[in-house]
């Protein structure tokens, strides 16, 4: 019996021992993630239940107030900057600005202002002076220069702080500022600092204006209750849309039911602004039927009649600089009417419908694009066409607008040196700095890209035999591009293909990537077109020349011209001819006396000596690219 219990004894011991290294190895074993390994433990079962369920209650609050903490750092917006923009002595061109700028209480934050826009380098810094920091309370901080557009501010941890500038202001272009006694124009880009980043954080603006001027006009949304006050939703928004202040006269328009204003500075009675509004109005309704609609809520022309030329296009407004006298004559106001146009249409074809590399937000770093003869070039070909579909130009005067771009390209000699999408990738150091050798090394994506876009809708109404067009093309790359998103020169051309049924790539090959002669034939037969190839006997010199001082001097000489292959030089001053006294003023008439194929001998001075060349006339070359009707061609019709 002894040796029984003993034996159960030595049973039930091992039997524990065993039970023991098993708990203790399954402590040991990792289970699967994010589960907690069961112990044995000797627990009533609804005890266990009860557990489980205010683990799980636990855990499940935990995460629903994790998601809520994401969910709120997600949703707020980035604090303002405020600034604050004074016009003390507008007869001085300064603005001064306060800017009040959060920092999150970092110690140390950067300020940059814009290095360019469209499309040059323009160092908008250099206008600005008296750079100063401070805290809230009035503190100074220490700020300095960390690159040329850049500056770096010791905040101590303020939050927030307070920066201020002044800007000189006496740039008369539509991409700059002006002030003067009369009125300010100001630009995102040259007059504000901002912060160094890529957030996209409001830009609140109060402007205080002289006492005598009444009105300030721009796109930026409006402050409720809050006069001259607005709020840009991000930096982007705030360079796209200039300000105009001052006592302009202002004609509103309404098409489809959204309003339009043309914000005239300087009529002085003379620029006829309500004629103006009203033809205004039927180059948009054009444009609203060729896109398919209007994409704002309302619409500026900003029409500066200083004298001036030139326009930028902006997502809701354009600023225009031209003359007042242009309504007095038809010629000019034709091409007054032609530039609005031009900068409207821009508000899809590059403004929503953009390259991918001009994408916005990078104001510090110029972007480089191969597709500037579409975005500008294309943009060119529909501007004299929507005056002409809005029924106020006439066909010969499209025609003669379409000459114009022809005959410019093709007597530049540089149109066999540099291909369309290298003129565009080279804008930066071409086409915006030109020298005296330019025409010989470089073309003009806006010409060539309009004469491309003349060529390219004739291809695409030829292939589908007139039921197709460019502007089935633009819509469709529109439709690919939703919200601004930026296309690539192979997306765009495959929807060329694709509108067209055919496959254009040889066509983009030719005519935008080499140098190769463009071919007119097909665009000439479906709109029943020709060269006038008209005849002029005068004889042409080919080199332009200027009078400075009383003296005529050569500033250009095209290759291929009679003066370059006689040999003169840029800066040669032509003294005399046929022994016989220059008189800059009478030069064209003087040279009227010769025919084509006479030779002429010059009398030159070239840095202090005197040079004798001789020059054989010819006729000169452009009279042969004026287009005309050839044909009664239905196709013109629905051009």
């Amino acid at each position: 019996m002894e040796a029984a219990k003993k034996r159960t004894a030595e049973r039930l011991a091992r039997e524990r021992a065993a039970k023991l290294a098993k708990r203790s190895q399954s402590e040991r074993e990792p289970g699967p993630v994010g589960f907690m390994p069961r112990h044995h433990l000797d627990i009533p079962r609804s005890m266990m239940k009860t557990s489980i369920a205010i683990l799980l209650h636990l855990a499940s609050r935990t995460f629903v107030l994790f998601v809520l903490c994401i969910t709120l750092g997600m949703a707020q917006a980035p604090a303002p900057i405020y600034y604050t923009v004074r016009i003390p002595a507008a007869q001085t061109h300064y603005v001064e600005v306060e800017a009040r700028i959060p920092t999150a209480a970092q110690p140390r934050v950067e300020l940059m202002m814009a290095v360019w826009t469209p499309y040059v380098i323009r160092e908008y810094a250099k206008n600005l002076e008296s750079v100063t920091a401070r805290t809230d309370d009035g503190r100074p901080l220490v700020i300095e220069k960390a690159r040329k557009n850049r500056w770096r501010v010791e905040t101590g941890g303020a939050d927030p702080i307070i920066v201020s500038y002044r800007v000189y202001c006496h740039v008369m272009d539509v991409q700059d500022n002006w002030v003067d006694d009369e009125f300010a124009l100001l630009n995102g880009a040259s007059t504000f600092l901002t912060l160094a980043e890529h957030a996209a954080r409001p830009h609140d603006v109060q402007i205080i204006l002289p006492p005598t001027w009444k009105t300030t006009v721009t796109g930026l949304p409006s402050v409720p209750g809050s006069p001259h006050h607005y709020r840009a939703p991000d930096y982007e928004t705030l360079v796209d849309c200039p300000v105009v202040a001052g006592n302009p006269a202002v004609y509103e328009f309404a098409v489809e039911g959204k309003p339009h204003y043309l914000v005239d500075v300087g009529e002085d009675g003379v620029f006829e602004g309500g004629r103006a509004a009203r033809d205004l109005a039927r180059i948009v309704r054009e444009d609203a039927k060729l896109w398919g609609g209007l994409p704002y809520d309302k619409y500026l022309f900003l029409n500066l009649l200083t004298g001036g030329a030139g326009g930028m296009e902006h997502s809701n407004s354009t600023a225009l600089m031209s003359d007042r006298w242009n309504t007095r004559t038809h010629l000019n106001y034709l091409r007054w009417l032609e530039v609005a146009s031009h900068e409207f249409f821009h508000t899809w074809n590059v403004k929503r419908l953009r390259p991918a590399e001009l994408a916005p937000g990078e104001y510090e770093t110029e972007p480089y694009t191969t597709s500037l003869g579409i975005a500008e070039g294309f943009t060119s070909y529909y501007a004299p066409l929507m005056v002409h579909r809005a029924g106020l130009s006439t066909e010969e005067e499209l025609l003669a607008t379409l000459s114009r771009a022809i005959r410019e390209l093709q007597t530049t000699p540089g149109r066999l040196v540099q291909s369309l999408s290298l003129s565009s990738f080279d804008t930066w150091i071409k086409f915006y700095r030109p020298d005296e050798n330019t025409r010989n090394t470089a073309i003009s994506y806006y010409t060539k890209g309009e004469v491309a876009g003349f060529l390219l809708d004739a291809r695409v109404r030829a292939a589908t035999h007139g039921a197709k067009s460019l502007d089935d093309v633009m819509r469709l790359a529109l439709a690919r591009n939703p919200a601004g998103g930026g296309y690539t020169p192979a997306a765009f051309r495959s929807a060329v293909s694709e509108v067209a049924g055919t496959d254009l790539s040889a066509w983009f090959a030719r005519v935008f990537d080499s140098t190769a002669e463009l071919d007119y034939r097909e665009a000439l037969d479906w709109f029943g077109l020709r060269f006038s190839g008209e005849s002029n006997q005068q004889a042409w010199l080919g080199a332009d020349t200027e009078a400075e001082d009383g003296r005529l001097m050569v500033t250009h000489i095209p290759r291929g011209t009679p003066a370059y292959e006689a040999g003169l030089d840029t800066g040669d001053e032509i003294v005399g001819f046929d022994e016989f006294r220059v008189r800059p003023a009478a030069w064209d008439q003087q040279l009227a006396n010769y025919q084509p194929g006479d030779r002429l001998p010059l009398l030159l001075a070239r840095r202090g000596r005197l040079i004798r060349v001789t020059v054989t006339l010819r006729q000169e070359p452009g009279l042969a690219w004026k287009l005309e009707a050839a044909t009664a061609s239905p196709h013109r019709a629905v051009w």
